[in-house]
């Protein structure tokens, strides 16, 4: 099968380097009230589940094939449907996210849903033997997000 190297790229720089860097930045920028968990949760939340669903949900209504193929290897252009689908709840999602931004008060609640969305999704690629190098991106990824989105709503909760 042949890899998209794109998806990869694109998932490190909304999963990883976009929104470390955010905090990093807002860091260096900030005077004397900084707060790593706020930051971290406002600019995960921003990149990582706003702009990444977003923009996922926007390919999987335009076009089913690149999830149903190039992540999951599926050939069966059937399924379309429930890809489209999937890509509604994603926009819905990822627009949650980014109104995050804007209203804090979304936050825990955005850091939940999106959370718990890549804490399954993670734990069904764990579960599913990953056939592509894009799966395995995907997995790591969203387990990764559902760790950093735990620790966000526990910091929030308890601090």
């Amino acid at each position: 099968m042949k890899i998209n190297k794109l998806y990869p790229y694109s998932i490190i720089m909304l999963m990883f380097i976009l929104p470390i860097a955010s905090v990093i930045i807002e860091r260096l920028i900030s005077e004397k009230n900084f707060a790593l968990w706020d930051s971290v949760g406002k600019w995960f939340l921003l990149w990582s589940i706003g702009v990444r669903l977003l923009t996922a949900g926007l390919k999987q209504v335009v076009n089913p094939w690149f999830t149903l193929q190039a992540i999951f290897n599926i050939n069966n252009c059937e399924s379309y449907v429930v890809v489209r689908e999937l890509g509604i709840s994603n926009i819905c999602k990822g627009l949650v996210g980014i109104i995050s931004f804007f209203i804090p008060q979304w936050r825990v609640v955005g850091a939940f849903m999106g959370g718990l969305y890549f804490g399954i999704a993670g734990l069904q690629h764990i579960i599913k033997k990953q056939d592509s190098t894009n799966e395995r991106v995907a997995m790591f990824s969203d387990v990764f997000l559902f760790i950093i989105m735990t620790t966000y709503i526990l910091h929030m909760i308890y601090v």
